[in-house]
């Protein structure tokens, strides 16, 4: 028994380690081909294992999708006090960090930005996962401009939730033209031009596009 339970503690790390590296084999595959294209047997190829052995450590592709996506959110809070984004003004400040720490990833950014892209598809596997995630930030996000905007006195606060929406359609829409050309955008800085932008335009609103207009 105790020859049994000494092989089953050392053989955890290595069960973990070789699950980080489909993980990290899953990323460039489906990053490189997509979902649908991207196979088990392209991963199990890249990491020296079989189509079985993948599948002993994840059980199905959809599970293997899903926990690729779960391990790229963690990557991202994994420095953070209690591995959880920052409440109120500072989340604006992290999210431009993101940004900035995205540009050293582009192999996780192009998996995220292939499988979002691909979940609105009807069935795919990850629609729930990307729904509940956007859903979850409009949230925290919203939270963060309405703490701002108590700080700074502003009591008009109806655009919020546009505003929410606007910040994480923007911050991927970035990803997306920077994916296609690195040398035509500036991630991080871009990014921050953005946040900034939206994050003044509700707390000091300027004029509607309509006054430029012919003038």
């Amino acid at each position: 028994m105790v020859t049994t339970t000494s092989a089953r503690v050392k053989s955890r790390p290595e069960t973990e380690r070789k699950r980080t590296e489909i993980l990290d084999a899953a990323i460039e595959i489906f990053g490189a081909k997509g979902s649908t294209n991207g196979t088990l047997a392209d991963i199990a190829e890249q990491v020296g294992m079989t189509h079985a052995g993948v599948l002993h450590h994840f059980g199905s592709k959809q599970k293997l999708l899903l926990e690729v996506l779960d391990y790229r959110d963690k990557s991202d809070v994994a420095e953070l006090a209690d591995q959880h984004i920052p409440d109120g003004p500072e989340l604006f400040l992290h999210l431009v960090k993101t940004a900035l720490a995205n540009e050293r990833r582009p192999g996780i950014v192009q998996t995220y930005t292939v499988l979002s892209n691909e979940s609105v598809t009807d069935g795919h596997p990850a629609r729930a996962f990307f729904e509940h995630r956007y859903d979850k930030l409009r949230t925290e996000v919203s939270a963060a401009f309405l703490e701002l905007c108590a700080q700074e006195g502003v009591t008009d606060t109806a655009v919020i939730g546009k505003a929410a929406a606007s910040i994480l359609a923007v911050m991927d829409g970035l990803q997306l033209q920077w994916l296609l050309d690195p040398t035509a955008v500036d991630l991080a800085d871009a990014s921050a031009f953005a946040i900034q932008a939206i994050v003044n335009g509700v707390l000091h609103p300027g004029p509607a596009l309509e006054t430029y207009a012919g003038r």
